[in-house]
């Protein structure tokens, strides 16, 4: 999880009451979901993905993309959903995103997507929930 205040806040054991062990893991821990493991990778309906933690939209469908990695990649979040810190774990230097509202650990950035931001949120997929769009 990342540090700093947020709005949304709860004791390690509310959040382990909230999650399951794999969210928790993901979301609190900064583990990683097994690549391919996530239904919502492929999810291509319109809609909105939302924060497992605590339901702030911080992806829209339409800037979801298959980047071919196993997890669900955007090329741009909702406006102020998301927080950004450094994560140098694993011998390398990368940009971590966390959700704005709780810090719940979501995903990563990198340089490497389409256009026109160029970039690849790459996102553990049990770290949001996706509700459809109203037809």
């Amino acid at each position: 999880m990342s540090q700093g205040q947020f709005p949304v806040t709860h004791t390690e054991a509310e959040w382990r009451a909230l999650l399951t062990p794999e969210q928790y893991a993901v979301m609190r821990e900064h583990a990683t979901e097994r690549a391919g493991s996530c239904t919502l990778n492929w999810e291509k309906r319109p809609g909105a993905f939302a924060c497992a933690g605590c339901g702030q939209p911080v992806f829209e469908s339409k800037e979801k993309f298959d980047s071919g990695t196993g997890w669900p990649s955007f090329t741009s979040p909702v406006p102020g959903a998301l927080g950004k810190t450094v994560d140098n774990s694993w011998g390398m230097s990368r940009t971590e995103v966390h959700c704005a509202r709780c810090g719940s650990h979501l995903g990563h950035v990198f340089p490497d997507g389409p256009p026109p931001t160029g970039l690849r949120y790459c996102i553990n997929g049990v770290a949001t929930t996706f509700t459809p769009a109203e037809e």
